[in-house]
Order: structure tokens, then sequence, then C-alpha cells
């Protein structure tokens, strides 16, 4: 007799699968791959417990040569979803005779696993080193493979607050619904190993590493108390997290702006020569990318800053604000109202 309530994916009996797995496996079983993924997922785990690996991911991720012995990913310019794997932030590698140094770790397991697969196409080196630019969820996920693979993992102190509170773990389940099944039951935080700028310490540190040597160094409070960004002395390249987002509207949720704008000022002072960002494509004119993130939290600021000190409704400012410059970058629909206010609360905050 058939049971009621049971559907069939792709020759799959899901009606006893976990509710989420199961819902999931209705939308995607198309693909073989994920198809192999559930049968060996079951196999292991029968009965509706929790599954013990994540499935692949299966987005297109192409490590892009920045200069000698350096490459990173591009993520998508689009927010985070199941559909695009959390792949919406850039990671990068250094390779050097000594090792392999990372800076942050995209935004799940797999695609971490990814990007260990593509320097492991490139190098037989150890993995030494992953360098944190901010705590952020799609920066993030990946640390517990680059923590399994030996890498000695490095954050600012100010993430450390974050880690440990309910934010975060807050965050991390909402994570495991939403982008079900690359962040899941076993994805989980990782404490770095070792914290820049805490008490009493360097809020900077030198990494001389196979002939290279970076500089990391505390750029915050900008987008988040806690930015790192990294530099590398020998070829020119600054890598700024999301500091940068290159070609698409910056997120500014709950950030200093004042403060990140001096952050940019301070990089247009470096004059690097490749700037690599935590969102967007690798820049070879720096200051161009530097200044219009610069200029857009200008505009924010002063359009929503006159808006707070003539005790102008957000609703009235923000429609007869002219946002002609910025609206056709990516993501301005998704994210520039959201700026404003945020940033219309905190220059109400500012002129009390």
């Amino acid at each position: 007799m058939k049971s009621q309530g049971v559907r069939r994916v792709s020759g799959l009996s899901v009606g006893r699968w976990p509710t989420r797995l199961r819902a999931w496996a209705t939308r995607h079983a198309a693909g073989s791959n994920i198809r192999a993924w559930l049968l060996g997922t079951l196999l292991l785990c029968a009965g509706g417990c929790a599954f013990a690996q994540a499935a692949p991911a299966t987005v297109r991720m192409d490590a892009q040569a920045v200069a000698d012995g350096i490459w990173f990913v591009q993520g998508e310019s689009a927010m985070g979803s199941a559909a695009n794997q959390n792949f919406i932030s850039n990671a990068a590698f250094i390779i050097t005779p000594e090792g392999v140094v990372v800076i942050d770790a995209l935004g799940s397991p797999p695609l971490a696993e990814r990007l260990l697969e593509l320097i492991r196409e490139r190098t037989r080196a150890p993995l030494r080193w992953v360098i944190v630019t901010h705590c952020h969820a799609d920066h993030i996920y990946g640390l517990q493979v680059m923590k399994a693979a030996g890498a000695r993992i490095v954050a600012h102190a100010g993430c450390r607050e974050y880690l440990a509170g309910d934010t975060a773990r807050l965050r991390l389940q909402a994570s495991r619904e939403e982008l079900f099944p690359w962040v899941d039951e076993a994805t989980h935080l990782v404490t770095p190993d070792q914290w820049i700028g805490e008490p009493g310490a360097a809020a900077d540190l030198v990494l001389d590493v196979g002939g290279r040597r970076l500089r990391v160094g505390h750029a915050g409070p900008a987008h988040t108390p806690e930015d790192l960004v990294v530099f590398d002395e020998k070829s020119g390249v600054l890598f700024t997290g999301d500091i940068v987002f290159r070609g698409r509207v910056p997120f500014v949720g709950q950030a200093d702006s004042r403060r990140w704008i001096e952050a940019l000022e301070r990089m247009l002072q470096w004059q690097p020569r490749i700037l690599v960002p935590g969102h967007g494509p690798l820049s070879h004119h720096p200051s161009e990318d530097l200044a219009l993130t610069r200029d857009y939290l200008q505009f924010l600021r002063q359009a929503m800053g006159q808006a707070a000190r003539d005790l102008e409704p957000f609703d009235e400012a923000y429609a007869r604000t002219d946002w002609s410059r910025f609206a056709a970058l990516p993501l301005f629909a998704a994210a520039n109202r959201m700026n404003a206010y945020n940033t219309y609360l905190l220059m109400e905050h500012e002129g009390e």
C-alpha cells in the first residue's frame, strides 16, 4: 500500500527525511552530483539524524592571477542565498616557498574546500596562515576547513566579543536554514589562534613568509570595528576586505561611516598598485575605487545628515535625494535604502 505524504525526487523517497532536507531536495534534485550527495548522505546517516557532510560546492570558482604568487577568487555581486551557495565575497591566497597565506575563508565549508583545491592545484606547500579581514558570515564560515588543513588563523581582537556572543550564534542558526545544505549543522564558528590589537599588544602584525613581507593592519572601526587590511610590500597589492566594495553598492549596516572614510583616506596615501576588494573585481586603479566607496559614504552622510539636522522625516528625505550617481551600481535597489536609513540614524546620534 502506498504511504501517505511520501514523495519521490529523482527516484529517492523524501517523505521521511528531515523537513529542511526534504524541502531542499524537492527544489534542487535535478543535478546528478546533488543526487549522488543525497544518496551518499542517506547511506551514512539513516533515520533523520544530523548529517555528517555538507554538499559539495557546485558554483563556478576560478582562481584569477593578481601578481607573482598571488591569486584571488571573486564571489557574485548578490545577496547570500542557497541558490548562489553564499559565494558572494572574495578570498585570496599568496604562495611562497615557505607556505601559503590565505586572506578570508568564504561563506561556507564547501566553498572553502573548493578554494583549498585551487590552492593545491598550484602548490603542495603547507597552509600556514589565514588572515580574517572581519567577522561577517560570508568571510568566516569556511574557517573550519582551513583550520583542519593546518592553518593558523589571525583576526583582530574586535572579533572576540562577536564570536562569543548571541549575534554570531543566531546568525549561524539562521544561515543553517537559509543557506542549507551549504551551511548546515556541522558548520561551526572557529576561534582564531592569534589576536591582533588586544590591550597591551601591537595593533598591527608583520608576517615574513618565504621572502614576502605582509603588513597586517587594523583599519577599523570602518565597515566593522575589527577591519584588517593586508599590504604585500613586494607586489604593492592591497587586500582591503569589505572596506572596499568594488563595482557595487557597499553594505553599510551599523558601520561608523565617518571613521570608514578616514580609513579610505589613509589607504589612498599608501598608493597601492593593485587592490583586491572584499567584493567585486580586481582593481588596477586602486585610487579610483577607494575614492568611489569614500564618495558614496560621504554622499550618504551629507544627504542624511542634512535631513537629520532639519528634522525631516526619513521617507521624505530619501524620496527627494538625487541618487543618480550611484543608482546604476549593482545591489543599489537591495542595499541603498537600508544604508541611507542607518546613516540617517547615525547622523541623528552624532548631532545629539
